[in-house]
């Protein structure tokens, strides 16, 4: 019970064998506690909302540090587990490759080295399944390594080559084209395997890779982000029609991930942050 209207203060100091001086101080550095602690609640909460809900206190953790707000991941988890507040948990989903083909399959010459310095260098690319209404659409993309960025996409109907790594192949050339010798790296999918898809590889002086059999980890990147555009985007809608699917991937993937989301593998940095810097150093170099 506060008894600052009863007594005064040097008073209660002297009973107590403190001194003034000193209770002032605790009083000080009591309120600027107070403070320091809503202040990083505020901005913990502001960094929440703008990853649409998607971080979790690694990230949030490395957003504060790079506004010189100094704090560790720890810290960040116990305020949001004080604030009630958490990133979606993770679902398991399944990743269904057509392997069973006479076409050529090339081997793994990326083997998981997926650490690349150069744009355009070494692609690598995947097919997933999302649930529109009654029915099924097929997004497929196309990855640069060198920065994470999804440089290719498309979303169709059907599993066709044409509609599906065709076309997303095309948007990517067109976004960025590829270097000379440049990898690119896929699962063992008839859609990338096909005499249509490996001339066009061909075309462009490019050579494939693909990764061996029943090994999701050779493409751990693609698989990676068809984990994460599911979970903090795909699952957190109903899909009713083509087109909601197709607005919500594009504002995804241009709208944040490319442009916006920090990345572990980035140090911290956006794709195009990353794409900006290593472009810097090499035309420096």
């Amino acid at each position: 019970m506060d008894q600052d209207h009863q007594f005064t203060v040097e008073k209660m100091c002297k009973v107590l064998k403190v001194s003034t001086s000193g209770y002032y101080k605790w009083r000080k550095n009591k309120t600027e506690k107070k403070q320091i602690t809503s202040d990083l609640e505020d901005y913990i909460r502001i960094e929440f909302e703008r990853s649409r809900c998607t971080y979790g206190s690694p990230r949030i953790a490395d957003e504060l540090n790079r506004e010189k707000y100094i704090c560790s991941k720890s810290t960040v988890a116990r305020y949001m587990n004080r604030m009630n507040i958490a990133a979606r948990r993770k679902k398991k989903f399944k990743v269904t490759t057509d392997s069973k083909h006479d076409f050529k399959v090339f081997d793994n010459l990326l083997d998981r080295k997926f650490d690349v310095e150069i744009p355009g260098k070494v692609w690598v690319s995947d097919i997933t399944y999302i649930r529109v209404s009654s029915y099924w659409m097929y997004l497929t993309v196309v990855i640069d390594l060198a920065d994470r960025m999804v440089i290719g996409w498309s979303l169709s109907r059907d599993m066709s080559a044409t509609n599906t790594v065709m076309k997303a192949f095309r948007n990517a050339c067109s976004f960025r084209p590829p270097v000379d010798k440049f990898m690119f790296h896929s699962d063992r999918g008839v859609q990338y395997a096909c005499n249509e898809f490996v001339d066009v590889i061909k075309l462009n002086n490019g050579i494939q890779s693909m990764s061996r059999k029943g090994n999701c980890w050779d493409n751990a990147v693609a698989e990676s982000f068809f984990k994460t555009i599911k979970i903090e985007s795909i699952y957190r809608a109903k899909i009713n029609s083509a087109n909601q699917a197709y607005s919500l991937i594009f504002d995804y993937i241009d709208g944040w991930y490319n442009t916006q989301r920090n990345h572990s593998a980035l140090n911290g940095l956006s794709p195009l942050e990353a794409f900006i810097l290593k472009s810097r150093y090499l035309r420096a170099a």
